[in-house]
């Protein structure tokens, strides 16, 4: 038996989880902040190892391809990492949307439990009356959709009939 007091503790329980998500995406923006800041020194030093290079130094001219190639990487560990967080914040969102609608079914089902519990004994008799209509009309539609097609078969049969008996009273009617 779930009281409320559980569902408003899990409840609490969820937000924290998510308030701690969000600190933690927080954090990771900060981090993607410092590596694009990475990304524009690394970039700037390639702007002047690309400038010297073009003076016509030679000899640094492996350090700025290595430098390219860290910067490219960088880019790809931001990108990685983004699409990384961003499938973990989808995720934590469904999981979050999922124990929500849990919650909310469970406290539906928990207020019925108890408004059913405070109905007299004339309202829990109409209650299970009006199940057994429902049954019983149920049982009434398919009784009709069954006769229904009966009928069709019958109309369906009677035509065909029809049609062989004028069939056969102009062949001899003709002879």
């Amino acid at each position: 038996v779930v009281t409320t007091d559980d569902v408003e503790e899990s409840l609490k329980a969820i937000f924290q989880y998510v308030k701690d998500k969000e600190q933690l995406f927080k954090d990771l923006r900060s981090q993607t902040e410092e590596i694009e800041q990475r990304i524009l020194v690394k970039q700037r030093e390639r702007d002047y190892w690309l400038e010297y290079k073009n003076v016509g130094s030679k000899i640094h001219a492996e350090k700025i391809s290595n430098l390219e190639k860290d910067i490219k990487e960088v880019k790809e560990e931001l990108q990685k990492t983004t699409e990384h967080y961003r499938d973990a914040l989808n995720v934590v969102k469904e999981e979050n949307k999922s124990l929500f609608d849990r919650r909310m079914k469970l406290l539906s089902e928990e207020a019925l439990k108890s408004a059913v519990g405070y109905l007299d004994k004339n309202c829990c008799r109409e209650i299970q009356e009006n199940e057994w209509l429902k049954e019983e009309v149920k049982i009434y539609r398919k009784e009709v959709n069954d006769l229904k097609a009966s009928v069709q078969l019958q109309e369906e049969e009677n035509t065909s009939l029809v049609t062989k008996l004028i069939d056969i009273k102009q062949n001899l009617i003709g002879l």
